[in-house]
């Protein structure tokens, strides 16, 4: 077996559920070990640094034979939970593909930039530069595994090794995350003149989202990443059937393009409020800002993308420059100043209870992963 499928059913197989989102879940402190005693295998110096108790980032380093340009692969080993599948962790190797939990989003990809490594240090090592092994956790809530990374390394590029299905993509939208509280006035259902209800006075909040995001579905589209897109996630309130509901809450998403700020959700949802607040003096709504991360974007010229599109040539590939829908650490390590591209395998069952890589992809993605660090790191300064 190829040592990097190899590589990544021992990943699959380890229960990395990010506790964050799972309460109790194990996260990912004996994948990081997995990960560390694989480079250390083949010579890296491994570095493991928590990012938080109990949960370690861990960083290897191939050093080349003199000064040169540093090139950083990074990917997550935490996981979403596993809720509805049979056997998440036990990898089922069919039709060419790899099941289980992790297996596309991203234990693959992560298989791929350390095998990649593997097979650099195995065949001579590095002339010049450094490549740094990049494995964090958090990925899946808020990235603390790459926020801590940045504050303690560099690089003059990074590979982030997300699930592209072998695209490079150049960049990808952010997100927003905002509460709103609608305020209503408690009495008993029988007595409407001393009632306000919160929940139907959150409808008139939720008509207005609706058309701020049909107007955004018609809003010029962005080259790469489309429009940007808004979606009610949750939503709660009332305490019992017989009476007025004097508050309701909404959560909800704003998707966000690069030349968006984060805070255009939250300047959004107030603007709607102040309205409403205008047409009806009785209405008492607030928002405010949970969590965000902006989005991303590298040029498409960039000396990093048009290097890989070369090189997944070289090594029998037909390379396609694009951007991503999803979130990803890229948007650390570039608004840190590492350029930075998405490039990794493909498969299909992303946070679905089944998930599945293809495999001739991992191991396409390792070989231009190997050949990407020879050529980057030994270009002149």
């Amino acid at each position: 077996m190829d040592p990097c499928i190899r590589l990544l059913r021992d990943l699959v197989a380890i229960n990395s559920v990010n506790p964050t989102l799972v309460p109790g879940a194990p996260g990912e402190a004996e994948a990081a070990a997995a990960v560390a005693a694989a480079m250390r295998g083949f010579g890296l110096d491994v570095q493991v640094n928590d990012a938080a108790p109990g949960r370690p980032n861990t960083i290897g380093i191939l050093e080349g034979r003199r000064q040169g340009r540093t090139l950083m692969f990074c990917g997550h080993v935490d996981t979403v939970g596993v809720a509805g599948m049979d056997a998440p962790f036990t990898p089922v190797h069919k039709d060419g593909r790899l099941y289980g939990r992790g297996a596309e989003d991203m234990k693959s990809g992560v298989a791929a930039m350390i095998d990649a490594a593997r097979v650099v240090a195995e065949s001579g090592g590095l002339d010049s530069g450094r490549l740094i092994i990049a494995a964090v956790v958090d990925e899946e809530h808020s990235s603390i595994g790459a926020d801590a990374l940045v504050a303690e390394w560099s690089a003059d590029a990074a590979v982030v090794t997300e699930p592209t299905g072998l695209e490079i993509a150049v960049g990808h939208k952010g997100f927003a995350w905002v509460e709103v509280e609608v305020r209503g006035r408690a009495a008993h259902g029988s007595r409407p003149a001393e009632g306000e209800d919160a929940i139907l006075r959150m409808g008139r909040v939720l008509r207005h989202l609706e058309a701020l995001d049909r107007d955004l579905q018609t809003r010029r589209p962005h080259p790469l990443l489309g429009n940007g897109s808004l979606h009610a996630s949750i939503i709660e309130g009332g305490r019992e059937l017989s009476s007025y509901p004097d508050c309701a809450r909404l959560q909800m998403e704003r998707r966000t393009l690069p030349h968006e700020p984060v805070s255009i959700a939250l300047d959004e949802v107030r603007a709607i409020l102040e309205g409403l607040r205008l047409e009806d003096s009785t209405f008492r709504g607030t928002a405010r800002g949970v969590f965000g991360r902006p989005a991303y974007e590298l040029p498409a010229d960039h000396e990093l993308p048009q290097m890989l599109a070369d090189v997944v040539r070289q090594v029998g590939g037909s390379p396609r420059i694009g951007g991503a829908s999803f979130w990803t650490d890229a948007a650390v390590l570039g608004h840190a100043g590492i350029p930075s591209v998405l490039f990794g395998p493909g498969g299909a069952g992303l946070h679905s209870t089944e998930e599945y890589v293809n495999l001739d992809d991992v191991t396409m993605c390792r070989n231009a992963l190997a050949e990407l660090a020879r050529r980057f790191c030994n270009s002149p300064l």
